[in-house]
């Protein structure tokens, strides 16, 4: 197993970290599922310990379930690398629009509900197993 990076970043942790775990841009561990990262955590760090974040090239992840080579891959609520729940898509049927001022645009704001990191390099069985992936 191995990993290029080709961005390290160093932040202070704002609480308790574990390596090869996901890192939001508070500098916490990741704790909700599909959240934005900054990258992953090379060692592990306590509140105030400086800690190095991948956060480009390649990378090692704990993952959090079983993963296929090629998954796009989101944090889970632990900050390990988990499959994505699907591709987003429109529901198909019918679906009102009451508001007048939509003028038939109906998506709005600029991030996605679950935020891709990463993509698999390595395949998983399951929760536990380390991986490389590619950083997005």
């Amino acid at each position: 197993m191995q990993s290029i990076t080709t961005l390290s970043l160093t932040k202070a942790a704002s609480g308790a970290i574990t390596a090869r775990r996901a890192v939001g841009f508070d500098g916490a561990q990741a704790a909700v599922q599909g959240q934005k990262i900054l990258g992953i955590a090379h060692t592990d760090a306590a509140a105030g310990d400086l800690v190095s974040i991948d956060a480009k090239g390649t990378a090692i992840v704990e993952a959090g379930a079983a993963i296929n080579i090629g998954d796009s891959l989101i944090v889970d609520t632990q900050g390990r690398a988990i499959p994505t729940t699907g591709n987003l898509a429109v529901g198909a049927g019918a679906t009102a629009v009451t508001s007048t001022a939509a003028n038939g645009e109906i998506l709005t704001g600029g991030d996605l509900p679950e935020y891709v990191f990463a993509d698999a390099l390595e395949a998983a069985a399951g929760a536990g197993e380390f991986i490389e992936v590619v950083l997005r």
